[in-house]
């Protein structure tokens, strides 16, 4: 399977410390921080490539067949 450009769903959360957090849905235990937004995005891109290289033919084409179908906000008591 040759590489090309895919697009992945990044959830990026602000760190308690004023950082960021990205976490990729789609790649279970992808995730990493900067201390910008424009850190974190290059520290993600970065961190998916990586992941990706870790795996085998067959990881691979089962883990880039996912889809994030939406992200929702509920309420629950805390």
């Amino acid at each position: 399977m040759g590489k090309r450009v895919r697009e992945f769903s990044v959830v990026v959360l602000e760190d308690e410390s004023g950082g960021y957090i990205a976490v990729v849905p789609e790649l279970p235990g992808c995730h990493t921080q900067g201390d910008s937004l424009d850190e974190v995005v290059r520290n993600v891109r970065e961190a998916i490539e990586l992941y990706l290289d870790t795996l085998s033919e067959e990881e691979r084409k089962e883990l880039l067949s996912r889809r994030v179908v939406g992200l929702q906000r509920v309420k629950a008591f805390a």
